[in-house]
């Protein structure tokens, strides 16, 4: 490696090199599935972008047999003529210049979906190969590219009488190592939210993979609104009718128009899904903000003018309690945070979204009295019940003080003071925790036994006194040191700043119960620790399943698969030899040194991080999982048996 640093250090990439040498920058991730999956998003939202404008009604997707996928959308069809600037076709500019298309002017499009990515380029970059065919006046024009290079120039094979474009693509395997396959359940969720979105589109997709193909059909009249009412399809509604609100404000650029569909219901959570020019967008952003302000100012409004409220105003989170909404926002030129658009910018649709919603929802409410006054009463009990637990959390916090620097006694705390380098590990029952206190590596290992099953906290959300009481949750809280609550704005919340280990390791038994015990530790670190789970400092030890020995050899192995291996490598060449196996149940059924060696060496280990693509559909599998609706879990059962590969009875 040189150490000089001069001018012929300085690389300029040109055009899709670029994309190819760094995806990361330009489609996500293209190791973990979402830059695979994102190229999918980029094709489709230009075939959305026709439905927006007037000139396309359905959309069709493919996933082939041999790893490719295809979109063919009935618009216009690309550009085909000879672009002046560059000398080869429109297509041919689109399918290799970044930030090439039709939408940096309202001509075309006066909104977009795909008018700050890079587009189906960045697709063309990093796909194997790439065929675009486009159906326009009357003839079938026809490219193919290798490696984002074109293999000819376009070309005329066939004549039409339909419009449109088919772009088909395979991932290039070079770029992409570790997830190569299409998902079909993160393609089909993804498409009936954009069918949602685009009222009257219907989109089609086809998984050709399997013995049988698999089809899965979108079309909604009844666009968000139909989206909220089925989000909401196995709550308890408060008013029959979703709420639907529309509002456009003109700005330098053209317009911006606002769509909101909203329901509250019985739940205890909100779900709020925001979404600019069809994109989702998953860290909110000006239109999360805008839409909050209006909804606490509105409904804080009605409950005084109707002398509904004693006291304090309601909170914003008291107010969203239970709310189900979607937010559609167009716009002429939108400002996103990154490439992904997880985050809208523009500071002018904070104020946009704030006046139309506050202005129309006031309307409402005027006019449905006996609705806004159960949206009231719905705050009001969430603001009790928030209070009382704030008091019971705070009692958790000085009790922790009281007894003597907030440290459980149970807790078998490490040597070193370096968060960075500690970890706790969360042990079912003493008789595990024993071992793991003997055989941990004392300078940064901690261990936390907690006895039997903790409380199920999924059911306690009108509760959460009970919560705080609980013994064993007080115990986590204390030890983590690094408060409780999710809400950022409450004193006290859970900060991973304030962590006093980088790593919580979840280690139960290998068994059902021990299932059960980790699922409610989980469900209790994302109800009241999110940022644990979001920032990836949660884990799950891999005790083995197994011991297979022969005379003094011994072998551990973690799967069954695992376990018929060792056992003909131990037996060689002698099928009669009396292989010894031991299952382990229990993480106490192993010495100290066993589990050092087995699960808590960190030089051997094998763990499981936790992680969230998905916060709303984490969100919704905590409630059906664990929460109180039997039909909503014996449905999910019910559709995911034939699936379990590992079932211990």
């Amino acid at each position: 490696m040189s150490d000089e640093y001069d001018a012929s250090s300085i690389q300029v990439l040109e055009g899709l090199e670029a994309v190819r040498k760094r995806p990361g920058m330009y489609i996500g991730d293209p190791n973990d599935g979402t830059g695979l999956h994102h190229c999918i998003w980029e094709v489709v939202d230009n075939a959305v972008d026709e439905h927006l404008a007037g000139q396309n009604d359905k959309v069709d997707i493919n996933i082939n047999s041999d790893g490719s996928l295809s979109v063919r959308d009935y618009g216009r069809g690309i550009p085909v003529g000879i672009h002046e600037e560059f000398g080869v076709s429109a297509a041919q500019v689109i399918m290799t210049k970044l930030h090439a298309g039709g939408k940096f002017d309202n001509d075309a499009y006066k909104v977009s979906g795909g008018l700050h990515g890079v587009g189906v380029s960045a697709v063309n970059a990093v796909s194997e190969w790439l065929e675009m065919t486009i159906h326009r006046d009357n003839k079938i024009y026809f490219q193919r590219y290798e490696k984002g290079e074109p293999v000819a120039d376009l070309v005329v094979i066939g004549s039409c009488q339909d419009t449109g474009t088919l772009i088909a693509f395979k991932p290039d395997l070079d770029i992409f190592h570790e997830i190569i396959d299409f998902d079909f359940d993160t393609v089909d969720m993804r498409l009936k939210e954009t069918s949602f979105l685009n009222a009257g589109l219907k989109i089609t997709i086809t998984d050709e993979r399997g013995e049988e193909d698999h089809i899965s059909e979108h079309h909604y009249e009844g666009g968000i609104k139909e989206f909220v009412h089925q989000l909401n399809i196995r709550r308890v509604a408060m008013h029959s009718d979703v709420i639907h609100v529309e509002g456009i404000r003109e700005i330098e650029l053209g317009e911006v128009s606002v769509e909101l569909a909203l329901q509250w219901s019985d739940a205890f959570s909100e779900s709020i899904q925001c979404y600019t020019n069809i994109i989702r967008n998953r860290d909110g952003g000006t239109h999360m903000s805008g839409l909050r302000g209006a909804l606490t100012r509105s409904v804080n409004k009605y409950a005084k003018d109707r002398k509904l409220l004693k006291g304090d105003t309601l909170s914003g989170e008291d107010v969203r309690e239970g709310l189900t909404a979607i937010v559609s926002v167009k716009h002429p030129d939108p400002s996103f945070s990154s490439q992904t658009k997880d985050k809208l910018v523009s500071s002018e649709v904070a104020g946009i979204v704030d006046s139309i919603v506050y202005e129309k929802l006031s309307d409402f409410f005027e006019e449905n009295p006996s609705t806004a006054k159960k949206i009231v009463e719905k705050g009001l009990l969430a603001s009790k019940a928030r209070e009382a637990a704030r008091k019971a959390r705070d009692l958790t916090r000085r009790k922790g003080v009281l007894e003597g620097g907030g440290l459980p006694g149970k807790l078998a705390d490490c040597q070193s003071r370096n968060p960075a380098e500690c970890e706790i590990y969360l042990v079912e029952g003493d008789s595990a925790g024993g071992s793991a206190k003997t055989g941990r590596d004392r300078r940064i290992q901690a261990i936390l036994p907690l006895r039997g099953k903790i409380l199920n906290v999924e059911r306690q959300k009108r509760n959460l006194v009970k919560v705080f009481q609980n013994n064993e949750i007080q115990t986590m809280i204390r030890a983590f040191g690094a408060g409780v609550g999710n809400n950022p704005e409450d004193e006290g919340a859970f900060d991973t700043e304030k962590m006093r280990y980088s790593r919580i390791i979840i280690m139960t038994d290998a068994d059902v119960d021990g299932a059960h015990i980790r699922t409610l530790m989980m469900t209790f670190l994302w109800r009241f620790m999110r940022p644990a789970i979001t920032g990836g400092h949660v884990y799950i030890a891999q005790p083995p399943l197994y011991q297979v020995s022969k005379g003094r050899i011994s072998k551990y192995a973690f799967s069954d698969s695992e376990r018929d291996e060792l056992i003909a490598e131990l037996r060689g060449d002698n099928p009669a030899t009396k292989i010894g196996i031991q299952r382990y149940k229990g993480l106490g059924e192993m010495n100290p040194d066993q589990l050092w060696d087995t699960t808590m060496n960190p030089e051997t280990r094998t763990m499981l991080k936790v992680t969230v693509q998905d916060a709303e559909s984490s969100d919704r599998m905590f409630e059906i999982l664990m929460g109180e609706d039997v039909p909503d879990r014996r449905a999910f059962i019910e559709k995911y048996a034939k699936e379990v590969t590992n079932l211990d009875i």
